[in-house]
């Protein structure tokens, strides 16, 4: 371990300790329970080369170009669909498609603001993509207080180290959002304080000067969006940062039993006079069936082949396909479209023959439902865990923001595993994070 490393791994309690006082926490629902929880950070940073960074932030530019151009075809034309690059069955029948968003078109054909895209390396020192998150993606708030509180508690360590600086994520989002501001304030609509990510609502709002605002601040008027200031006063809005799902985010226009969000919100939308980020009906575009496509979007759309590849995927909708996860079952992960947060992903070899032949029955009842991936064995970075250095496996979230140009942000959020056993490393399922460095040359 590299000294600087070693300096900083002296102050791992320290952070923690800083970081829960700070109130880094996230929140999860089980058994119609909420539960708050801190999140582990362990102070042995994940290291990216600046050259391979170089390959990523092409690579990541790309694949967000193209999924924005996706969206804003399946939302009009459907070329991709009529050219047979997409079936319309993985368009259609997805859960993410919202009728209501034909047609429409966000300011300056921007859909998805905000991206986070999962990314593993394996051990043939390949990069894969894992999954794209386009709807309301989290998480870019614990690399930045991590950084920061580890800049206080060991400056030397970066006295001594030559890394890009990850302080600069709220100006990017700022940029972001003042790109497709068409005149008024900024805010972060949060669903409020019993929320998983409400930790991280209430730190980018403080960083990036806008209003953390509820639904019930927010009111429309005249094809116009309003913010009730603490002194009473009425102040238009232009720009929504939201973080709460489609369904929830009017009740006029979606679910009408949403008690958060704005009625006639997406009205003002429709018209122009507001900017919503993310756009709705990003959803379709990060299904896990739509993922299988991507590569093939970055060639229709583009003209250019992928820079980064998925992980090998089969779709069971195929027959061909079908075919080849029946034979070879025991040595896929298999995942259904429609779950996020690790749930509903099962290893093959880890069924017992009644789960398997079970499976296997819904699987061709419902082969549009679910993907199946080859197990890329990726590899393990080491950890802290109770006074030992282990090994653990780990992913990469990585940050894409569509300004007047797509930005990738030097950092990221690399989540680990705390179980020597286990491939998934999200938050809800028990992990803990790390600080990314990227270095400067």
């Amino acid at each position: 371990m590299k000294q600087q490393e070693q300096q900083l791994l002296q102050h791992t309690d320290k952070i923690n300790d800083l970081l829960a006082r700070y109130g880094v926490k996230f929140g999860i629902y089980k058994n119609n329970t909420f539960k708050e929880q801190l999140f582990p950070f362990d102070s042995i940073p994940r290291i990216i080369e600046h050259t391979e960074f170089e390959m990523l932030e092409r690579g990541l530019k790309q694949r967000v170009v193209a999924l924005n151009l996706f969206l804003k075809d399946i939302y009009s034309e459907k070329k991709i669909v009529k050219d047979g690059v997409v079936p319309e069955d993985f368009i259609f029948a997805s859960s993410g498609y919202m009728a209501e968003c034909e047609g429409v078109s966000p300011i300056k054909d921007v859909y998805s603001h905000i991206s986070g895209i999962d990314l593993v390396k394996g051990k043939n020192n390949e990069w894969y993509i894992l999954e794209d998150n386009l709807r309301v993606p989290s998480g870019a708030s614990y690399p930045m207080i991590a950084r920061d509180l580890c800049r206080k508690s060991s400056p030397e360590t970066f006295h001594n180290t030559k890394l890009l600086d990850n302080r600069n994520y709220a100006d990017l989002l700022r940029r972001t959002m003042d790109n497709v501001n068409p005149g008024g304030h900024t805010v972060i609509l949060t669903p409020g304080r019993y929320n998983a990510a409400y930790f991280e609502h209430s730190y980018l709002a403080e960083k990036t000067g806008a209003h953390l605002v509820t639904g019930s601040e927010l009111f429309v008027e005249n094809d116009y969006l309003y913010y009730i200031s603490a002194s009473g006063a009425r102040e238009k809005v232009g720009a929504v940062y939201r973080r709460i799902s489609d369904e929830y985010l009017d009740p006029m226009n979606f679910n009408p039993e949403s008690l958060i969000g704005i009625p006639h919100i997406y009205d003002v939308f429709r018209k122009g006079n507001v900017a919503l980020l993310n756009a709705p009906g990003n959803g379709v575009a990060d299904d896990k069936g739509i993922y299988y496509f991507v590569p093939k979007m970055i060639k229709y759309y583009l003209g250019e082949d992928a820079i980064l590849q998925n992980a090998p995927t089969y779709l069971p909708f195929y027959e061909d396909d079908m075919k080849y996860v029946l034979e070879h079952f025991d040595d896929l992960v298999l995942k259904d479209v429609a779950e996020a947060g690790g749930y509903g992903v099962v290893f093959g070899n880890t069924m017992s023959a009644k789960q398997k032949e079970d499976f296997i029955a819904l699987l061709k009842a419902e082969p549009r439902r679910f993907i199946a991936q080859e197990v890329i064995d990726f590899q393990d970075l080491d950890i802290l865990d109770e006074g030992q250095i282990v090994p653990r496996k780990a992913d990469l979230r990585a940050f894409v923001l569509m300004a007047d140009e797509p930005l990738v942000w030097a950092s990221g959020l690399t989540r680990f595993s705390r179980n020597p056993d286990s491939f998934i490393v999200n938050s809800s399922q028990g992990g803990g994070f790390k600080d990314t460095w990227v270095l400067s040359q």
